[in-house]
């Protein structure tokens, strides 16, 4: 028999993340050794009356294509996978990899030069969801790559990934419409003002939002999810971050990243492990020194960091800003093939205010009403 919390979470992730209707065309992509959870999310798409069809990826690919592609075949866009982003109504993305470091010795050059290139479909994606023409969401396999990344046996990262998600709770989607109602009071709040500002351990950092919308995260697109976020006004970002936890991106991981921006741009950057790749993605388009997105983590059952973006960047007590694309539904503006989450730890003395008021220390909001532990 197989693990139940499978068919829990592709049943939540069909029916509550994206409430799939009959006759809706859904995408359902991820490697296959994730195969008992693209199995389960098949059959459950199917339940739901929906157009299911599968793509399962294997290992080793993207490295070939790095190692052995001359510009023209870094650059080219796929014109079914463009065909597929316009007329899927869902996705699914099931993320999953045999060995998370196989990128770490390519070419940051020519990661860039692909990024880049492929930017164009991640904007018509993100603008299709703006638009409310297509719903996604993405979640983690928990697979042994990943448990080693996290310092954790499987059977331990099994239950990380199911109780990150409140798949283990007799109720999980009464469990996350609590989250979202929590959520959704901290958003109200920050739509109502103008300035963030983040200081701790040599960080001070400020940006506005006005004429932006924060977008309140409980399980529709991540998952599991536990943020809200914004894009901020482009050239607002001053003063200067350091990075809690090491970056990972495209398969590379950076370590003790330091920002400083001035009227929104990076003018400089450091960082104790990998600072080529880092400065390589910076320049890699005139929209990757800005920031598109910047967030607050609000799920305080990932307590640990694990080397994985889905879930460090929720650690309730964190903040997280990506350099690169804005996700459009803020309203923001800023355009390139980057996007990358990098996170910052707050729960140590750091502190968050918005238009002058504290509203978070040590990692706990301090009005009872927004997310808690």
């Amino acid at each position: 028999m197989g693990d139940p919390r499978i068919l829990k979470l592709a049943k939540l992730l069909t029916e509550y993340s994206l409430g799939l209707k009959p006759r809706k065309v859904v995408w359902i992509r991820g490697n296959a050794i994730a195969a008992p959870l693209i199995r389960e999310c098949y059959r459950a798409a199917l339940r739901c009356g929906a157009h299911p069809f599968v793509e399962t990826t294997v290992d080793g690919l993207n490295e070939i294509l790095y190692r052995e592609a001359n510009t023209e075949q870094l650059q080219w866009l796929n014109p079914i996978a463009r065909y597929k982003y316009q007329k899927i109504d869902a996705y699914i993305g099931i993320w999953a990899d045999e060995n998370t470091k196989a990128l770490s010795g390519t070419n940051p050059k020519r990661v860039a030069v692909a990024d880049a290139a492929h930017a164009p479909l991640l904007r018509l994606f993100l603008d299709r969801f703006a638009k409310g023409k297509v719903r996604w969401v993405g979640t983690q396999w928990p697979c042994n790559a990943s448990a080693q990344d996290a310092d954790m046996s499987l059977a331990d990262y099994e239950d990380f990934v199911y109780g990150a998600g409140h798949i283990d709770d007799r109720d999980p989607v009464a469990a996350w419409k609590h989250i979202s109602k929590a959520q959704q009071t901290l958003t109200d709040f920050l739509n109502k003002a103008r300035e963030v500002r983040v200081v701790a351990e040599d960080t001070d950092i400020r940006y506005r939002f006005k004429g932006r919308k924060w977008i309140n995260c409980d399980g529709k697109e991540n998952f599991p999810d536990g943020e809200v976020f914004t894009g901020p006004v482009e050239d607002s970002v001053e003063g200067h971050i350091k990075f809690s936890f090491p970056a990972v991106h495209g398969g590379r991981e950076v370590e003790g990243i330091r920002l400083k921006f001035e009227r929104g741009r990076v003018v400089k950057s450091e960082a104790s492990k990998g600072q080529e790749f880092l400065r390589e993605m910076l320049v890699m388009d005139r929209g990757a020194s800005y920031l598109g997105e910047a967030a607050i983590g609000t799920n305080y059952n990932v307590k640990r960091y694990t080397r994985n973006t889905l879930f460090d960047e929720k650690i309730g007590g964190t903040v997280h800003f990506a350099l690169g694309q804005s996700l459009p539904e803020t309203g923001a503006k800023n355009k390139s093939g980057l996007h990358w989450d990098i996170v910052c730890d707050l729960r140590k003395g750091g502190e968050i205010w918005v238009d002058g008021e504290l509203i978070q220390r040590n990692g706990r909001f301090l009005d009872k009403r927004f997310p808690r532990p």
